[in-house]
């Protein structure tokens, strides 16, 4: 079976813009939730969001997308396809691929996935049909909206004339998206894939429905840096985060043929289904558990030779525990030689882009031998006995292979491990 490795990163997340300062700011503990301020969230009960900084506020980190993208384009894109596209730049660039004829081109894909798409779009655009009529909806409106949209522009801007494919599968789709695309080279279907996942959904309509649901974090309105936090007794719910993960996947050889540079390998993809509840994971964790097992065997690995586990970790009272039940199930006596943590203590849950960004922080671990933290992890509950759930402050260790966990509503669980390539 061919081997899969990856050779390109980019990411936009509330961290900032660019691989180098999200890694440097995830390793200093630094929390990228505040409050929300660029729509009206007074009668919605949470009132703060992971968001994209802007360079008028954040000059070392925060993002323009004038330098990405002419002002045109971004009118006929919804928010989550322009983050996309951002990471996506980074990431191909990140690679040095260029295909040189049409059979390269035909051997170069994309699969970039989102959870819920343009809903920022679908919203504003019901509202102006409304307020003046059907004649005012633009005839971009739908293309700006789709899903598989993301992958569309992506494959256009670089002649990637490959597999061209969408996941869409709530919090688990930017992990979905990369073991597909996996599977993809594997089979030999590919060279290269792009993959990963991008999400816009802090809107009004986005965060009253999550809070409808009462999944978000409502008790830290006016203290947003302490709201995400993963394990600790004190957590009351997930914080809505936005941005984009993409990756550049190859098959060994061909990069090895090119020189390309190698961050790592894909080693291990699980999948499961709950069948169970529609929002709600099942309490045994079987669900979380089958898919990590799944990656274990895909990847010819043992527990004890997993050193790094980016757990789903959201902050919601019930899955917190319900995924370290699953991990204790699955690493048996070696729950004290395995570190884990969750970034999402400091980005927030970026819904479907969610699994990319965290798939880019376990390389990111892997390369530099060091485990980033779990953020206000102050009073861990009682079912994390006997975890090293990194509290507070990132940890230099061996790392040679990581598994990154990512569950979704309606039961779908996907699991990665990803290692050193030799």
């Amino acid at each position: 079976m061919r081997r899969v490795v990856v050779t390109g990163l980019g990411m936009l997340t509330p961290l900032g813009n660019g691989v180098d300062i999200n890694w440097k700011r995830l390793i200093s503990g630094y929390v990228g939730i505040k409050k929300i301020l660029n729509f009206d969230v007074s009668d919605i009960p949470c009132k703060i969001a992971g968001q994209i900084p802007l360079k008028t506020d954040d000059a070392e980190a925060g993002l323009d997308l004038d330098d990405w993208l002419e002002p045109r384009e971004q009118k006929r894109i919804d928010r989550f396809i322009a983050y996309g596209i951002v990471a996506a730049i980074q990431a191909v660039e990140d690679s040095g691929w260029v295909p040189l004829n049409e059979v390269q081109k035909s051997r170069s894909g994309v699969i970039l996935g989102s959870g819920i798409g343009g809903l920022e779009s679908i919203a504003n655009t019901t509202e102006l049909m409304l307020a003046k009529g059907p004649r005012k909806v633009s005839p971009f409106f739908i293309p700006s909206a789709l899903i598989n949209l993301l992958s569309g522009q992506v494959s256009i801007k670089y002649g990637f004339k490959g597999p061209n494919h969408s996941v869409v599968t709530a919090c688990s789709t930017g992990a979905h998206a990369i073991g597909d695309a996996s599977r993809i080279i594997k089979y030999g279907d590919a060279d290269v894939m792009v993959a990963g996942g991008a999400e816009a959904a802090c809107c009004r309509i986005g965060m009253a429905g999550f809070a409808a649901a009462r999944a978000l974090s409502t008790k830290f309105n006016d203290s947003p840096l302490e709201s995400s936090r993963p394990w600790d007794q004190h957590r009351d719910g997930f914080v809505m985060g936005e941005g984009s993960g993409v990756l550049v996947l190859e098959e060994r050889e061909h990069a090895l043929a090119r020189g390309a540079k190698i961050y790592a390998e894909i080693k291990g993809y699980g999948m499961s289904g709950d069948a169970y509840h529609i929002t709600a994971p099942a309490e045994s964790g079987d669900g979380g558990f089958r898919a990590m097992q799944s990656a274990l065997k895909d990847s010819k690995l043992t527990v004890s030779d997993l050193d790094y586990i980016n757990a789903h970790g959201t902050s919601t009272p019930l899955g917190d525990m319900i995924e370290l039940k699953a991990i204790r199930r699955l690493l048996e006596n070696d729950v004290n030689k395995i570190s884990i943590s969750s970034t999402k203590s400091a980005t927030g849950h970026l819904l479907g882009a969610a699994g990319a960004i965290e798939a880019i922080y376990s390389i990111l671990s892997i390369v530099n031998q060091t485990v980033p933290p779990t953020n206000n992890l102050l009073t861990p509950d009682e079912g994390a006995y006997g975890f090293d759930l990194v509290p507070l402050k990132s940890k230099k260790r061996v790392v040679r292979n990581v598994l990154s966990n990512s569950f979704g509503f309606g039961g779908t669980n996907a699991s990665l491990i990803i290692g050193n390539s030799d």
